[in-house]
């Protein structure tokens, strides 16, 4: 059982695969790891020796992945809103940010439709 920066990887899968499921390092951030510390891509993560194990944990920690990279991405958007820009604007509004349309699309970030409803609360007997 591999333990790397909080999250237990599933062992019967590639290491390459294995590595994904830490948040921060995909695709291509994990074979350029492997390929640093010359570790097969094919290599099960339940067999992968204890040094191998310490040699990827070490590699992994020079990386920005979970909590960390939750908070700098938090922290940045917190500073766009305080100075005022465009995108801090957008973020505060939930609304799409990189200039998509907004008039029609955007549902998944606006929420379901809210047609037909007049907004009034109606009174329940208690």
């Amino acid at each position: 059982m591999l333990r790397i920066s909080g999250v237990v990887l599933p062992g019967n899968k590639r290491i390459e695969i294995a590595l994904t499921q830490v948040k921060g390092i995909g695709r291509s951030l994990a074979r350029r790891i492997l390929a640093e510390l010359h570790i097969g891509l094919d290599t099960k993560a339940d067999v992968l020796s204890e040094t191998d194990q310490a040699r990827i944990r070490a590699r992994v920690e020079q990386e920005l992945t979970e909590g960390e990279l939750v908070r700098k991405i938090s922290m940045d958007i917190k500073r766009l809103q305080d100075i005022g820009t465009w995108r801090g604007y957008r973020h505060r509004r939930k609304l799409p940010v990189r200039g998509q349309t907004s008039r029609r699309n955007a549902r998944t970030k606006r929420g379901k439709k809210k047609t037909g409803t007049s907004g009034r609360t109606v009174l329940t007997k208690t």
